[in-house]
This record gives structure tokens, C-alpha cells and sequence, in this order.
């Protein structure tokens, strides 16, 4: 056997002669494995039969774990082997690209770290093998090969490994003899190269060379005198390929030939060629849009003729041009404002040009042209996309990005068709119009909205579905950004407007107007005239439409168009926001809302949709016990909360993680509110709780648990203990458990605390491990260039810091903070660190809790700690705490500050 590899690998060395080994690879495997096994094996994987699946699948695990380099060679010439059933030949790729490929990314980098592993003579045979394949009679098999090479190659490109693959595909592509499916399967294979490669987050930068050659494969097979299935599969590659030719568009003479290219694509007889080239040219405007300002005129006739006059599938892409570039001024003019407020200059590749606003006079006719073109079957496809919804997304950016200066581009249109006797321009007009009211100013828009507000409330009874649904949205959007637009003389009509529509409308405009409701209850979230009125101008509806939406809940269409979910956060909000003159209707709706829960047990699943509808409904009911709860004393919720936590502890007992995030949290309010009373649940609770902190999957469960274990050490403080020891460990194994998503440990950490401030000297036992783990986690550090990473950090360095100061108040509170003198030094330590280390800490809440911590710390330890408190670092900390110009730090720190020098005195 090793005598024919060293054969192979020494005849690929020297040739490509892929007869030779496939014959090698062929009769090494007589020694190997028998083919007709892995045929069946393969073809039993597909078996209905569970028991015949799962013991094929089995059998091919074995053989990955048996021997990797001789199962990938079996597999590669399993789907070589022309004859062989093509199903199987396809499922052997198929199964071979899977080995070398993952969602996740330490298992991605694992898999790729195996191959790596492989004999070097292994992989030759492998490689040669698959890119032979490439140039199989069936397209099924060469397809297939495609896909596989590219992982291979998604392995070794990066790494100049490999060097066969590219001049192999670009002899395919440019030769005379082969076949034109052998063309198209070698552009996809680039094609899926290149696109995986781009997803490969540590990957190294792809060689000038390897891209040189990549590239001039593709524009030969992009070519005007090429078939068009060629130039599709050319024009896919090209675009994925963008990500890695920066060095190419530099140069001015290769960036004009691929430009050249690109729009001469365009102008092809297929369509689908039309539309990959102009995939191109959008992801071209998102990576180099400071190159195009010499091809604009060329691109700006280009697109407007292509959104006038070509299929829709094109004109889409030719839209997405003008989205992208207004995206990316956007961004350009943020940047530029931000230099701007610390004196820096905009770098030269920065520099907003200006397109879109330049186009605006021949560009906002041409969309609001497209937003009349619309789909009157789009009720039955939610899903749909096409040429209006696409207009409107662009007119949406391109008033963000201009601002003001859309206005008087758009509102004529607006005018002139919004009461127009054809539905189409109608329901235009008002498109046209939500779509420019964020981005414009109060000022500009602001008089606008007014006058739009009796026109659109009459349109909410037009005789078209879609101008009614288009109109209702405008509302919400109105109530949403431009509340104070609104004539106080008009509210009670807009309220009554949005409400009349609950019940009679289709699912779609009911759901709109929900939407209306929910963002006009929003608009009175900071309305602090409440608190010392009593009321809002919410109040006198409040009743009717809590009413009115919980009938919407009820609706058999209901699950259309999010309409109950609508209806349920429009109720929820209504309450958040609710002033103190309705509470009693809040006390009588409250075992309303118990009884639907109670009464949602008995709701028949007989279907998985059934059941997922059930499940649904249980959490936002959930959510409404919980923010109902927001708004009572003790004494008002206490008569229910036997009826709430029966309710929870069931829903608890579903197998749905979003019914039990909504449980777990609705449970910390009550904990909350019952304070030490909440204690009589905890037996029932805990087998709950404890699911939901080891819930490591559905980390989102997980870390409403940890908070809720928070919120009850809190109400029932020192009764805590006796739940503690499962508690603790369970939050020992998130930290340690290492594929739980890391938003969820700042929280555990801070979770120390918690428990720590509730049992006092009882946390001894759980003392000396939690302090290790808030010591491993101190050590955690971020790349300056890595903004989500510093924020992580940021998030963990508090809850560290909560933990610390939990542990050390907790010790003080119970009469043992002796027990923290060995550990003194590792948190003066992370002191230190803080103040020299700390990054993107915008709103200073590591260093007020910084601070917080070296109060506690010198109030609780006194003069054991006088030295440590005498280093350069407090001062700074202190100092820097008192700069701030916060009131809460500034206070905290001058109340630390005298704690310190309390200290240094003695």
C-alpha cells in the first residue's frame, strides 16, 4: 500500500497524469477498503429506516475515527469512479465535504487541523483524485467535486499549499478540448472557494499571486464571446472573489479591465448574467467605493436604464447599487463627523463623494416610478420581494444619507398622487412618504406630518387592502419618529382611527395599526408629567384598547401577519407606559390575564404548529403577568401570586426555552415585589431554576436564571442558603463550560455577589473557588483593534468588580471578612490593572465600580489593607472617579476617598 502512495505522490510530482492515479488510488485501496461496502453504507444513510440510518451512519463515524487519511481516500474515489450510481457518487462528496467543514468555528478549525494532520502523500492522492473529478462526463459528480475541492482548498490555499488547483482550473477554463460543463464546474469550484475562504475568520491573507491567477481564470471565463452558462458561473466567482483582489483594484490598468468586464456583463442576452454582473458591481460599491468615482457616469446610465426598462430579477440588483452606496455614505459621513469633534482629518480612502446626493433629481423619480410597480398577490407571500419593497428600502437609506434635501425631492410626488383615484399611485404616495420620515428633520418633514395625519386616517378605510396596510404602517412610523408632529386636536382621532381597525380589518392592516398603538404608548415612555399629574393623555383610552387588543389575541387569523404577537407587545407596552389614574384597571385586567394562562393548559396541540402557537402564547402572557406586576405595590399583587407562580412553575414545564425565559424572568418581578415572602415557592422553584442554569444551549434561558438567582438572593437574603450549594455549582460549571456563549459569564460573575451580600459568612464554603474564577477571569484581555471584544471585556470587568464587591460586603455584613486577607493582593491587583489598562469605557462603569470597590474595601479591612491603599493607583482611580462630572460616581468617590484616608490616618 505504501508502496503505490510513494508511486502516486512521486507521479504527481512530476505530471498531472490522472489515469495513473486514479489506477494507483484504485488498487491501494484493494489493501484498504471494499468499495461495495461503502456504496451501501452510503445509500443506507438515505434509509427511511431509522434503525438501518443510524447504524450506517455509525459505520461511516468509525471509519472517519479509524483511519481519517484512507477514509478520505475511499470517499474521493467513490464519487471518481465513473459508472457508479450517481446518488452514491454525490453523497460520497457530499460526506466528504462535511469532514472539513462546520457552523462552528472551534470546530471548523478543528476539522481543518486533521486534514493538515494527513500524510503529505495522503492528501496528494486525495487532491488529485477530487480535481480529476472536476472533469467528469456527469455534471452531478463534477458539481459535487467542485464543492469538495473548495474545501480543500479553503484549507490550503491560504497557506500556499496546493499549487495544482488553480493552474489546473485555469486550464480548464481557457482549454480548447474540454468540455463547456467542465468550464462551468471549475468557476463554480473558484467560486465556492473563494466565498469560504472569506468566512474562514483566522485564515491568512490570500497571496498577490494566488489572486492574480484566480482572477484572470474568471475574466477569461466572463469573456463576451463566451456561452452564458459560462459567464454566470465566471460572474458568481468574480463577485465572491472581491473580498481578496484589493491589490488588483489598486492598479488602475487591472481595476479598469475588471470594470470593463463586469459591465460588459451586464449587457448579456441571459438575464442571469445580467443580474450576477450587477451582484458584482453592488459588491464592488460596498469594498471600493473609493474607486468608482471614474465609472459613475458609466454605472449611474447603466443602472437607471436597467431599473427602467430590465427584468425585474436585474433591476433588483441595479437598485441594491444605489441602496449600497447610500449605505455606505452614511457610514463615510458618520465617520467624517467624528473626526470632526477631535480635530482629525478625513483620510483620503474616507472621503464621502457625494453620489447619491448628486443623483437625488434624477434618482428620486426613478424609485418612486419602481413603488408604483407593485405585487397585488403580496398578501398571500409575506416573503415576496420585488421592485416596490425594494424602492422603498432605497428611498429609505437615501433619505437617511442626504436628509433634509429629500424632502423637496419627494413630497411632490407625495401630493400629487396620495388621494389619486388609481390605488397603485395611492398607495405610492404614502410609501413614498413613511419612507423619507426618518432621516429628514423635525423641521424639514415636521409640517409635513401634520397636514398628513386627517388624510391618512381617512385612507385607513380605502377600498384597496394593500393602501390600507401601507397607511396604517406610515401611522406607526409617524408615532414612532415624529410624535411631537402630531396635533394635540388630532390625538383622539389617531387613537380611535388605529383602534377601529383592530377587529375588522385583515391581519395585515390590523397588525399595522397594533404597530400605530404600540409606538404611540412608546412615545409616553419618558413622559415624567405622569408622576406628578397622575395622567396621561393615554388614560381615557386605556380601558378600550386593552379591551379591544385582547379580542385581537382571539381572532382565529390571529396567527397571520404577527398579529397576535402585535396585538400582546402593543398591550405590554400600553401598561409599561400606562400613568397611575389607571391602575385599577391594570388590578382588573391582572386575573384576566391569570385565567388565560391557566386556561392556555387545556388549548389542543395537535400539531407541531399547534403546539409552537400554545407555547407562544403561555410566554406573552408570561411577559404581560410580569410588566402588570411592574406597576403594583406588595399588597396588591399579593393575593395572585399563589394563582402567577402555580401558572409559571407549568409553563416551566414545557420544553420551549422562550416560554422559560419568559417565565424565569416574569418569576424575578414577583421575587422582587414578595421580598422575604417569596421564600414559600423555592422548593417548588429550584428543580426550575436549576434546568434553567445548566440550560447552556439556549444560553439566553440560562442567563435570565442567573439573574433570577440574583433577584431572590436579594428578596429572601440569608434564607438563601440552604439552596446555595446546587446554586453555586451550577454556575461553576457555565464558567467552566466552554462552548456557553461568553454574554452569559459577566453575569455569573456578578451572580457571586448576589449570593455572597444575601447568606454573609455562610458563601465560606463557596469562598476560595469563586475567587479563583474571578481571578482567571481578571486575566481576560482584548486586542485594541477589536471593539466587540473590548466590550465584552468591559462587561466582564464589572461583573467582577459587582463580585468582589458583593463577597467583600457580604464577609463584612456576616463577621468574617478575615476570611478574604489571602486574597487581598490578587484584587488590588486587578486594581491596578484597571487604571492603566482600561478601554472603550465610554460611560465609566468599570471605573465607578472601581471605585464603589475601594470604599468597600477600605471601610471593611481597615488598616490591613493601609498599604495597598497607599499606592499611586487608588489616587488615580479615586481621581479619575471625581473627573467624571457623573453625580453618582462623582459621590461615590468622594465617599471612598474619605473612607481611604479614614484609613490612612489611624
Amino acid at each position: 500500500y505504501n508502496f503505490f502512495l510513494a508511486l502516486l505522490s512521486a507521479e504527481l510530482l512530476s505530471s498531472r497524469c490522472y489515469c495513473i492515479a486514479y489506477f494507483a488510488i484504485s488498487l491501494s485501496l484493494l489493501f484498504k477498503m471494499s468499495a461495495p461496502d461503502l456504496t451501501t453504507t452510503l445509500l443506507n444513510c438515505q434509509s427511511p429506516d431509522p434503525a438501518v440510518r443510524t447504524a450506517a451512519e455509525q459505520t461511516l463515524a468509525q471509519a472517519e475515527h479509524t483511519n481519517l487519511a484512507d477514509f478520505f481516500i475511499a470517499l474521493a474515489t467513490e464519487l471518481a469512479t465513473e459508472g457508479k450510481d450517481v446518488t452514491v457518487r454525490q453523497l460520497a462528496g457530499l460526506h466528504f465535504k462535511n469532514l472539513l467543514v462546520a457552523k462552528d468555528d472551534a470546530v471548523q478549525t478543528e476539522k481543518h487541523n486533521k486534514w493538515k494532520a494527513l500524510p503529505a502523500e495522503n492528501r496528494s492522492v486525495i487532491k488529485a483524485t477530487m480535481i480529476g473529478t472536476i472533469r467528469s462526463p456527469v455534471q452531478t459528480a463534477r458539481h459535487t467535486a467542485a464543492q469538495a475541492c473548495a474545501e480543500i482548498a479553503t484549507v490550503e490555499l491560504p497557506y500556499k499549499e496546493w499549487p495544482e488547483f488553480l493552474t489546473t482550473l485555469m486550464e480548464n477554463v481557457t482549454s480548447q478540448q474540454l468540455d463547456d460543463g467542465v468550464k462551468i464546474s471549475s468557476l463554480e469550484c473558484l467560486g465556492f472557494t473563494c466565498e469560504r475562504i472569506a468566512l474562514v475568520s483566522d485564515a491568512p491573507e490570500i497571496a498577490p499571486d494566488v489572486t492574480d491567477l484566480m482572477l484572470t481564470t474568471i475574466v477569461d471565463g466572463i469573456r463576451s464571446d463566451r456561452p452564458d452558462s459560462i459567464r454566470l458561473a465566471a460572474a458568481t466567482a468574480l463577485r465572491n472573489s472581491l473580498s481578496f483582489t484589493r491589490k488588483n483594484m489598486e492598479n488602475e490598468n487591472e481595476r479598469n479591465m475588471i470594470m470593463k468586464t463586469i459591465c460588459e456583463a451586464t449587457q448579456s442576452s441571459d438575464a442571469r448574467v445580467r443580474a450576477a454582473a450587477y451582484e458584482c458591481i453592488v459588491q464592488i460599491a460596498f469594498q471600493y467605493y473609493d474607486k468608482l468615482q471614474a465609472y459613475m457616469q458609466t454605472l449611474f446610465q447603466l443602472t437607471f436604464g436597467t431599473i427602467r426598462n430590465d427584468e425585474e430579477s436585474v433591476a433588483l440588483q441595479a437598485i441594491e447599487f444605489w441602496s449600497t452606496l447610500a449605505e455606505e455614505e452614511m457610514e463615510l459621513i458618520d465617520v467624517a463627523e467624528e473626526l470632526a469633534l477631535s480635530g482629525q482629518p478625513v483620510p483620503q480612502d474616507q472621503v464621502c463623494v457625494g453620489y447619491v446626493k448628486a443623483a437625488l433629481e434624477h434618482l428620486c423619480p426613478l424609485l418612486t416610478e419602481t413603488l408604483t410597480k407593485q405585487d397585488e398577490d403580496l398578501e398571500v407571500d409575506d416573503d415576496q420581494w420585488n421592485l416596490s419593497m425594494s424602492g422603498a428600502t432605497c428611498l429609505t437609506l437615501v433619505a437617511n444619507t442626504v436628509e433634509d434635501a429629500v424632502v423637496p425631492a419627494i413630497m411632490p410626488f407625495v401630493q400629487q398622487h396620495i388621494q389619486s383615484e388609481n390605488w397603485r399611485y395611492r398607495e405610492a404616495a404614502t410609501m413614498a412618504f413613511s419612507s423619507i420620515l426618518e432621516g429628514p428633520s423635525a423641521e424639514a418633514i415636521g409640517p409635513y406630518v401634520n397636514q398628513s395625519i386627517p388624510i391618512l386616517l381617512n385612507a385607513l378605510s380605502d377600498s384597496n387592502d394593500l393602501v390600507k396596510d401601507t397607511t396604517a404602517w406610515t401611522l406607526g412610523r409617524i408615532c414612532d419618529l415624529h410624535v411631537r408632529s402630531i396635533p394635540e386636536e388630532t390625538f383622539p382621532t389617531l387613537v380611535n382611527g388605529l383602534a377601529g381597525k383592530l377587529l375588522t380589518e385583515s391581519p395585515r392592516v390590523a397588525s399595522q395599526a397594533c404597530f400605530g398603538i404600540h409606538n404611540l404608548a412608546a412615545a409616553f415612555q419618558h413622559d415624567n408629567a405622569a408622576a406628578t399629574s397622575g395622567t396621561n393623555a393615554l388614560s381615557p383610552y386605556m380601558p378600550s384598547l386593552l379591551q379591544t387588543l385582547l379580542q385581537v389575541v382571539d381572532r382565529e387569523d390571529a396567527s397571520e401577519s404577527n398579529l397576535r404577537i402585535g396585538a400582546f407587545e402593543a398591550i405590554s407596552v400600553l401598561i409599561q407606559n400606562s400613568a397611575p389614574d389607571v391602575l385599577n384597571v391594570l388590578m382588573q385586567l391582572l386575573p384576566a390575564i391569570i385565567d388565560r394562562l391557566a386556561q392556555s393548559f387545556n388549548m389542543p396541540a395537535v400539531s407541531n404548529e399547534d403546539k409552537e402557537q400554545k407555547e407562544g402564547v403561555q410566554g406573552l402572557l408570561c411577559g404581560l403577568i410580569q410588566v402588570v406586576a411592574i406597576k403594583t405595590t406588595k399588597e396588591q399583587i399579593l393575593p395572585y401570586c399563589d394563582s402567577i407562580m402555580t401558572n409559571f412553575l407549568q409553563v416551566l414545564q414545557t420544553k420551549n426555552a422562550t416560554c422559560h425565559e419568559e417565565a424565569l424572568s416574569a418569576t424575578s418581578q414577583i421575587a422582587t415585589i414578595l421580598e422575604a415572602d417569596f421564600l414559600k415557592y423555592m422548593a417548588a422553584l429550584q428543580p426550575f431554576l436549576m434546568a434553567g442554569l445548566r440550560n447552556f444551549e439556549a444560553y439566553q434561558v440560562c442567563t435570565v436564571a442567573v439573574g433570577l438567582v440574583g433577584d431572590i438572593s436579594r428578596a429572601i437574603e440569608d434564607k438563601m442558603q440552604p439552596f446555595c450549594d446546587e446554586i453555586m455549582s451550577a454556575l461553576i460549571e457555565a464558567l467552566q463550560n466552554a462552548s456557553l456563549h461568553r454574554s452569559v459569564k459577566p453575569p455569573v460573575l456578578s451572580c457571586f455577589g448576589d449570593v455572597a451580600m444575601a447568606i454573609g459568612a455562610a458563601y465560606e464554603p463557596y469562598l476560595q473557588l469563586s475567587l479563583m474564577m474571578l481571578l482567571q477571569a481578571a486575566q481576560t484581555r482584548a486586542p485594541d483593534d477589536d471593539d466587540d471584544l473590548i466590550d465584552y471585556v468591559n462587561g466582564l470587568r464589572e461583573g467582577i468588580l459587582e463580585a468582589y464587591t458583593g463577597i467583600v460586603q457580604g464577609l463584612k455584613d456576616g463577621g468574617r471578612v478575615d476570611l478574604l486577607h489571602p486574597y487581598i493582593d490578587a484584587i488590588m491587583g486587578f486594581l491596578e490593572m484597571l487604571a492603566s489598562e482600561r478601554k472603550n469605557d465610554y460611560d465609566n462603569e468599570v471605573l465607578g465600580k472601581a471605585v464603589g470597590l475601594i470604599g468597600d474595601l477600605a471601610s471593611s479591612l481597615g488598616g490591613t489593607v493601609k498599604e495597598q491603599l497607599r499606592q499611586p493607583y487608588i489616587m488615580e482611580l479615586l481621581r479619575e472617579g471625581h473627573a467624571t462630572g457623573d453625580e453618582t460616581i462623582m459621590e461615590t468617590s468622594n465617599w471612598a476617598n474619605s473612607m481611604v484616608q479614614q484609613v490612612l490616618a489611624c
